[in-house]
């Protein structure tokens, strides 16, 4: 099957013919960069479309998004998952945030390569972008994919969305045990576990997870911490391993 029936029968996602094209045309560009930028390991077209494009659609499945929603995707390296869901869904604003210069370059080149409008390259650590007054509690949907361990990732996520906000990490088996070493930091910034949510891609063994968090009070304005401090220090002392 091609991505339009994966998106259809996984997600119940509606692809046009032109959104088909976006992608494509992201694989191409992204496959022609990767040849002198390090931006994916996953180097066949087939597998680009499996594991980056309908991999990012699946945070559709538990959170619908539609015209006029503000969408923030922080750590996006190549535009995963930010890009997908701003070109499957017509109307989103969406803010990627990348601290590495050459894959917010990517990011640039091919919001212009594919002509997507309302799409912001934010070049930012994550801490100093909670920290900018015009993105703090901004947010309809903060998305991360493979950034860090969740206690750490929530304190880059949730000072981003708006109050009932939604947050989604993108997580492989750890999910579950992430969750709960997160009750800590979930209770000081101002968030709560929502659901984590299976993902079962064409021909990956693995599951994948989506943890969902809803923002339901203010993030107190310590948080986040200066660049560092989150990983070294995370709220219920859990470190990335």
């Amino acid at each position: 099957m091609n991505l339009k029936q994966y998106a259809a029968d996984l997600f119940n996602v509606t692809l046009t013919d032109e959104q088909v094209s976006r992608f494509d045309r992201y694989t191409e560009e992204l496959l022609a960069w990767n040849s002198h930028t390090n931006l994916t390991a996953i180097i066949e077209p087939e597998a680009v479309m499996v594991r980056h494009h309908l991999d990012s659609l699946s945070v559709l499945k538990v959170v619908p998004l539609h015209k006029g929603m503000l969408v923030a995707d922080v750590g996006t390296g190549a535009g995963f998952p930010g890009l997908p869901l701003h070109i499957a869904v017509e109307g989103l604003s969406t803010t990627l945030i990348e601290a590495t210069g050459k894959k917010a370059n990517f990011c640039t080149h091919l919001t212009k390569a594919l002509d997507l409008k309302r799409v912001i390259i934010l070049h930012a650590r994550a801490e100093d972008a909670g920290q900018i007054s015009y993105q703090r509690g901004k947010y309809d949907l903060v998305v991360a994919r493979a950034v860090a361990r969740l206690p750490i990732l929530l304190e880059y996520l949730l000072p981003l969305a708006k109050i009932g906000g939604m947050c989604v990490a993108m997580k492989g088996i750890t999910a579950q045990q992430e969750a709960e070493d997160s009750a800590q930091a979930l209770k000081a910034l101002g968030g709560e576990l929502v659901k984590i949510e299976p993902i079962e891609l064409p021909n990956v063994p693995e599951l994948h997870y989506l943890v969902v968090v809803k923002k339901i009070r203010q993030t107190p304005v310590m948080y986040p911490r200066k660049p560092g401090i989150p990983s070294q220090s995370p709220i219920g002392g859990v470190p990335n391993p």
